[in-house]
């Protein structure tokens, strides 16, 4: 088989939160051994890459995305051995390997911010956001961190404020300066040389500063909330013109792209926080073919799962992005499981989950898919006794953080903690509504959620169309989603009916060429006014 320099073009990409995938070693946290241990698994859904969420050094105050060392693993989860040979076996299995890369900001136990605070004359003084109060002591600018309070924390040795766009102890790189821009490059190629076959790249709008230091204005009223915890943190309630998104990304970007171009089919995906602007930010970073391959944004993160918010993202997507291109999700660490964000009430958890992963499989673009959602795992309903989330705990109760999407894979019913851990207690909590989903009990039945992902994502790989074709969007009855895929000579058309009743969809005028294809899960039926489809249905057809 010809190798694709491109594979990432159509690829399906599976997230591990090695925290939660498989405990090895017994202490209850997951681990890279145990990643090894499963990713047959993995690899029996049918999917191309893996994305590894961190396992770098790290004090672990926001599970990982903290690093203090960019080239080593984190004892938690193992040795750079352990790493080697989990890339190995993912290899072996035909998976690409894709690791997170935490580059906006580090750890405050970093020892490249433990130089940096000591004085503002040490070689590393400038390496991080360093700024005087105002004359009355506050702080230099109105930016406000994405978990709550300043993005400014006050130092008393150098006696100025640093930035932060996260956690005070997540404080920001300055990208500004030429050495930290080729210092986390160095960091890049560390990993490229072991093997790895791309990044995907943490906040990726983050790295630059405005270097005037100019206050946000508030946001417009025609701006969009923030949908990080939407009504609870006054981050939704600025215009972020002047903390992030800054011109200067473009030129860093483009040097980051060199590093991986010296490399043999590499690839980068970023990730996109911007609120109203994310498309247009999408467009600048992956247009040209010089800067990332592709981006996701939080356009289907979030709790509409209507057909006209889905045609609505699409189409403003490749309105806005030409020659880009972008990897569509339901699920990540970071948002509540989707299954609980689009269902009415538990009787639709299948149902959602089967329709959910049918119509991500259809759409023009790369897909990334959550752990646990080949399952239809709900999102995990936890005490505030049980919370690890620095976010979470910072807004609880309006907000629960980002923990109920966390918690421990489930593989094996009647074991303890459904098989990822024997420790007495694992990080966090294995619910029993989770634990009775487990993958030994999907297995056995051909009719679950895990046999509809992997009978779907085998149906994506026999359409080449999928892959790469044309996408058309069609009028159609409300609460009905249609539009076709076309290349190679084939035309296939899909219909999904996103709400909780019957529709139909008429096909008059296709009917002479209009032939229905075996959709896994799905069965509608034909009848003189069109297709009709049962609530949460779908089809596909070819037309000559």
């Amino acid at each position: 088989m010809t190798k694709r320099s491109d594979w990432w073009r159509g690829a399906v990409i599976y997230q591990i939160y090695p925290r939660s995938f498989q405990d090895d070693n017994g202490d209850g946290v997951g681990d890279l051994k145990g990643v090894t241990r499963r990713l047959s698994h993995v690899a029996s859904l049918g999917v191309d890459a893996i994305w590894l969420s961190p396992f770098f050094t790290s004090p672990q105050a926001d599970m990982g995305y903290d690093v203090s060392d960019y080239c080593n693993v984190d004892p938690m989860f193992g040795t750079l051995a352990d790493f080697d040979a989990m890339m190995a076996e993912a290899h072996r299995l035909g998976l690409k390997v894709i690791i997170d890369q935490v580059i906006s900001h580090t750890s405050d136990k970093h020892p490249w911010f433990i130089e940096s605070r000591k004085s503002r004359e040490n070689p590393k003084a400038d390496w991080y956001v360093w700024a005087d109060p105002k004359p009355d002591g506050t702080a230099p600018t109105n930016w406000l961190s994405v978990f709550g309070g300043p993005a400014w924390e006050w130092d008393g040795v150098r006696k100025q404020y640093y930035m932060h766009n996260f956690l005070a102890s997540q404080p920001d790189l300055n990208f500004h300066n030429p050495e930290v821009q080729q210092a986390v490059l160095d960091a890049a190629r560390f990993w490229l040389e072991r093997g790895v076959d791309g990044f995907r790249l943490d906040t990726a709008n983050y790295y630059f500063h405005d270097a005037k230091l100019r206050d946000n204005p508030p946001l417009s009223e025609d701006g969009a909330f923030g949908l990080d915890a939407p009504d609870v943190n006054p981050y939704g309630m600025q215009e972020h013109l002047f903390d992030k998104t800054q011109p200067e990304n473009i030129g860093f970007l483009k040097r980051l792209r060199g590093v991986l171009d010296a490399y043999d089919d590499r690839a980068t995906v970023g990730e996109v926080g911007d609120g109203a602007r994310s498309l247009a930010t999408v467009a600048a970073y992956t247009e040209g073919g010089d800067k990332l391959n592709m981006c996701y944004t939080f356009d289907l993160l979030g709790p509409d799962f209507s057909a006209a918010h889905i045609r609505k993202s699409v189409e403003g997507f490749f309105e806005a992005v030409t020659d880009g291109w972008v990897c569509w999700a339901f699920s990540n660490h970071d948002v509540e499981r989707h299954v609980s964000r689009f269902m009415d009430d538990e009787e639709e958890r299948e149902r959602v989950a089967k329709l959910a992963i049918t119509l991500l499989s259809a759409l023009k673009g790369s897909i990334c898919l959550y752990q646990g959602e080949e399952l239809g795992l709900p999102e995990a309903e936890l005490s505030y006794e049980d919370l690890r989330d620095p976010y979470g705990i910072r807004f609880w109760p309006a907000f629960k953080g980002r923990d109920g999407c966390r918690t421990p894979m489930v593989w094996e019913t009647g074991r303890s903690h459904a098989g990822f851990s024997q420790a007495d207690k694992p990080w966090l909590p294995v619910p029993y509504e989770h634990a009775v989903l487990a993958v030994d009990a999907q297995e056995a039945d051909a009719h679950s959620v895990l046999a509809h992902y992997r009978a779907t994502l085998a149906f994506r790989k026999s359409q080449p169309t999928l892959l790469d074709g044309d996408m058309t969007f069609l009028d159609a009855p409300d609460g009905l989603l249609a539009f076709t895929r076309e290349s190679h000579g084939k035309r296939l058309l899909f219909v999904f009916n996103t709400t909780h009743k019957p529709a139909t969809f008429p096909i008059r005028g296709l009917r002479k060429k209009f032939t229905l294809l075996p959709l896994p899960g799905f069965v509608p039926e034909l009848s003189e006014e069109g297709v009709e489809l049962e609530p949460l249905d779908a089809f596909c057809a070819a037309l000559g």
